[in-house]
C-alpha cells in the first residue's frame, strides 16, 4: 500500500514538475495574450485559466508568492507562446517582459480621431487621451499646443508597450519628429522655400486632402506656394470641410465660403492656424520638393479621373472650371433621377 501511495505521489510530482518547468498552456493557437492590471494575482489566475494559459490555480499562486511576482510585476500586456511553462509565465510577469503593440498612424484629421486611435491601441481609454490632447498644459512640455498637436505625429508604424503612458507616447512622437526633419535635409529645404517645418506640415496636410496622385500633389503644392508668395488667399476646399467639421462633403457651395472659422482659407489669407490632417511623409517631401511653376489655379478634370488641370491665368482656369462644373451638375442630376 505504501509503495502505491509513494508511486502516486511521484507521478503527481512529475506531473506538476512537467507543468511548471516544461509545459502549462493548453490553448490551440500559436500565441495567446493577457493583461495584468494590478487587480490581484487571484483574479489574474482566473483569467489565465479561462484563456487556457494555465491549468492549475494553486500552483500558480504558490510559485508566484515564492518568486515575489506581485511585488515586482507591472501593469501591462503579455504574450504567451504555446507550450510555455508556468515558470516561464511567472518569470515573464516578474521581469516585466511585456508584449509590444503596433501604433499604426495613418491619416487622422482631428484630436478626437487621434484619441480614438490611441485608445484602441494602448491601455488608456480615448476619453483620457482626448482630455490630454485638449490641454495646452499637458502638451507644452513637448513644444506643441492643441492647434499644432498633429505636427508631432508623422504617419508610420511605431512599436511600443501596450502600457505606454501618454507622456511617453508624446516624447516618442517628439523624438520621431526631430529625427524626421533632420533626415534628407528636410529642415534646410523648408528654410529654402521660406517656411518652417510646421508650416510645411500644415501645407502638406491640405495637399494630402486635395488629391491622391503624387504627380498632381507636387503641382498643387507649387500652386499654393505661389499663392502664398503673392499674398493671395489659398482658397483650399479641404479647409472649408475642416472648418465645418464635415469631411463627407463632396461639393463646396458658395454659402459655405462665409464660414468665420480661421481655417476658412477663402476668407483668411495665408496658411490656416494648424494642420487639417496628418499628411504622409511622401506628401511632405512632395511639398518640400515642389517644382518651380507659374501656376496659380487648379481644378479637377471633367472626366472624374482624380487628376487636375493647372493654369497660370484665371481665364484659362475658368474654362476648365466651367467644364468640370457642367459635368458635375450632369452627374448629380443623373444620380437624383435614378
Amino acid at each position: 500500500m505504501k509503495k502505491i501511495v509513494l508511486l502516486l505521489l511521484i507521478i503527481l510530482l512529475c506531473y506538476e514538475a512537467y507543468n511548471v518547468l516544461v509545459k502549462t498552456t493548453h490553448f490551440s493557437n500559436e500565441k495567446a495574450s493577457f493583461e495584468y492590471t494590478k487587480n490581484g494575482l487571484d483574479n489574474l489566475a482566473d483569467t489565465l485559466i479561462a484563456k487556457k494559459i494555465i491549468l492549475d490555480k494553486p500552483s500558480f499562486l504558490v510559485l508566484a508568492k515564492l518568486l515575489n511576482v506581485e511585488e515586482r510585476a507591472k501593469p501591462g500586456k503579455f504574450l504567451v507562446k504555446r507550450k510555455t511553462s508556468l515558470l516561464s509565465i511567472l518569470r515573464m510577469l516578474r521581469n516585466n517582459q511585456q508584449a509590444t503593440v503596433n501604433f499604426v498612424l495613418n491619416k487622422v484629421r482631428t484630436r478626437g480621431e487621434l484619441a480614438k486611435l490611441v485608445g484602441n491601441t494602448l491601455s488608456m481609454d480615448s476619453a483620457t487621451a482626448i482630455e490630454f490632447f485638449n490641454s495646452n498644459d499637458s502638451l507644452s512640455p513637448f513644444g506643441t499646443d492643441t492647434t499644432m498637436l498633429l505636427t508631432l505625429f508623422i504617419p508610420n508604424t511605431y512599436t511600443m508597450y501596450w502600457s505606454t503612458s501618454l507622456p511617453k507616447l508624446m516624447q516618442k512622437m517628439k523624438d520621431q519628429q526631430t529625427q524626421f526633419w533632420g533626415n534628407k535635409h528636410r529642415t534646410a529645404k523648408a528654410k529654402q522655400i521660406g517656411m518652417s517645418p510646421n508650416e510645411v506640415y500644415t501645407l502638406a496636410s491640405i495637399v494630402e486632402e486635395e488629391c491622391n496622385y503624387d504627380s498632381d500633389k507636387t503641382l498643387i503644392a507649387s500652386v499654393y506656394q505661389n499663392r502664398l508668395k503673392k499674398s493671395m488667399p489659398l482658397q483650399a476646399c479641404p479647409t472649408i470641410k475642416y472648418a465645418m467639421q464635415n469631411f463627407a462633403l463632396t461639393r463646396i457651395y458658395e454659402k459655405y465660403l462665409s464660414n468665420p472659422s480661421p481655417y476658412n482659407t477663402y476668407r483668411k489669407k495665408g496658411l490656416p492656424p494648424g494642420p487639417i490632417c496628418t499628411p504622409s511623409p511622401t506628401t511632405i517631401d512632395l511639398v518640400l520638393n515642389a517644382p518651380t511653376t507659374d501656376y496659380l489655379y487648379f481644378v479637377a478634370k471633367a472626366d472624374f479621373s482624380g487628376y487636375h488641370h493647372f493654369s497660370a491665368s484665371f481665364q484659362e482656369h475658368s474654362k476648365f472650371a466651367k467644364e468640370y462644373q457642367l459635368k458635375l451638375d450632369e452627374y448629380q442630376k443623373k444620380k437624383q433621377n435614378q
